[in-house]
């Protein structure tokens, strides 16, 4: 039989191990040294028939994952657009696990409510977003985009005299969703998901940001219900579509208008980049990630809607097992209500940590110190021969060609072999493109030296364009 004192060895023992890659992390190889095919005999095999004591068996989980990790949490891991774990957000993270509390219920588990609440609630303030949204905590911008677009599908089909709970989408009227030529693609998937089709693409300027007469123009073209989905964070160049035009554009047309924040959203918390989001709060819903620029442990996402009503009836459930909260319809809600599970851990109370141990003036420094690092690699890294930057850097995006495609691709492969730094290879405009995304609350100076003399190496190794 399990005593609490059975917990003790494996903890301390995962603990060590937690200790020992938090200190290798500043300077091992950013990338993986074992692919999932080499790893799989040590993980896999047929199912033991006996067991072994959990210390042992988290020993050795950590020797056997070891080779196959990626130094995401170093400062010189510039790829996708992943952010590091700040410690009080780390610890909490423990706890939630320790915890082990399901966070669907207000009465059920009232200390991690009343903290995700609580976050919530500086997150809107942090943001400049209306006070009476409800939020929602969810696995991450993907699922943020996911519940804001629910919302917005009950919404306008129900303008539209159309009950899509009870009826389904079958024979209602078809919704039109306007969005970037530049959007994210998680937009498309979450659209997918909502049976909602493939969206209208709208033309972009050269930074990807949304052209407001375009939008006018296909608004005007087309009736019926609509949905407008615009973006905080161009994923190559940073750009923020112009929100204020752009959404009164949507709502004198009676459009939704949804913003993919994945990680522009926290734009808004610095003063010196505030104004890249100048508008946005007139919007109807909004999808951020707090394991981005908030620094929390993955998995957490933030989903935010104006529409009380329209969230909780679109991802809302009714059970007679449940003990719903006690404050009816108008109160703060439960939070399955706002997500797309019943059943989840409390990832929002990180997100409460790191708000506490950072505050207003932290989360300030945190967001700017990112864009400030970001322009200072685009300025040595622009300044190197044969390389161009591609992007105006307005916020924690460097977008790099080097010449030829070819020469593109081949420093970027060198990059990834020497492990030094990672920068992700992807495409823009038409062609390669070496992608830099500054996320970490830990980069400095010492990183992006580490980071302009990688690439020197990286160019110098790739040899001259042909």
């Amino acid at each position: 039989m399990l005593t609490p004192e059975d917990y003790n060895d494996p903890l301390e023992r995962a603990a060590r191990h937690a200790r020992r890659w938090i200190g290798s992390v500043p300077d091992r190889h950013t990338g993986p040294q074992a692919t999932a095919d080499e790893l799989a005999a040590d993980f896999g095999g047929p199912l033991p028939e006996e067991g072994m004591p959990p210390g042992e068996a988290v020993d050795r989980l950590a020797a056997a994952a070891e080779p196959g990790l990626m130094a995401m949490g170093s400062g010189r891991f510039y790829g996708w657009v992943i952010g590091g774990t700040l410690p009080a957000a780390m610890a909490a993270d423990w706890l939630v696990s320790a915890w082990d509390q399901n966070a669907g219920l207000r009465f059920a588990t009232p200390s991690v409510v009343a903290a995700e609440e609580a976050a919530g609630r500086w997150v809107l303030d942090l943001l400049g977003l209306p006070a009476a949204c409800d939020v929602g905590f969810v696995t991450g911008a993907s699922m943020a985009n996911f519940a804001g677009l629910a919302a917005a599908r009950w919404r306008v089909l129900e303008r539209a005299g159309w009950d899509v709970g009870a009826q389904g989408l079958a024979g209602g009227p078809r919704v039109r969703v306007l969005v970037g030529a530049e959007r994210h693609d998680t937009v498309d998937m979450a659209l997918r998901f909502l049976g909602l089709g493939a969206p209208e693409p709208i033309g972009v300027d050269d930074q990807g940001r949304m052209r407001p007469e375009a939008l006018e123009a296909a608004l005007a073209a087309g009736t019926g219900p609509v949905i407008v989905c615009l973006q905080a964070g161009n994923i190559h160049s940073g750009g923020f579509d112009p929100f204020g035009e752009c959404i009164a554009t949507a709502h004198r047309h009676g459009a939704w208008a949804h913003i993919d924040g994945a990680f522009g959203l926290w734009a808004a918390a610095a003063a010196s980049t505030r104004h890249l989001m100048a508008g946005a709060e007139a919007a109807d819903s909004w999808a951020t990630d707090a394991h981005k620029n908030l620094n929390v442990p993955y998995d957490c996402g933030i989903a935010v809607c104006r529409d009380v009503p329209a969230l909780r009836t679109a991802l809302g459930m009714h059970a007679d097992y449940l003990v719903h909260d006690a404050h009816g319809d108008h109160g703060p809600g439960d939070p399955f209500e706002k997500v797309p599970e019943l059943s989840r851990r409390a990832r929002g109370v990180p997100v409460w940590a790191a708000l506490r141990s950072l505050g207003r003036s932290g989360v300030d420094s945190l967001v700017d110190g990112l864009v400030r690092h970001a322009r200072d690699l685009a300025k040595r890294l622009g300044a190197l021969p044969g390389v161009e930057v591609l992007n105006d850097v307005v916020f924690t995006q460097v977008c790099l060609g080097i010449g030829s495609d070819a020469r593109t691709q081949a420093v970027a492969a060198e990059l990834a072999r020497d492990g030094r730094v990672w920068m992700s290879a992807s495409r823009w405009r038409g062609r390669p493109v070496l992608r830099i995304s500054v996320a970490n609350w830990s980069s400095d100076g010492a990183d992006a030296e580490i980071a302009v003399a990688a690439v020197q190496d990286a160019l110098a190794a790739a040899g001259p364009d042909s």
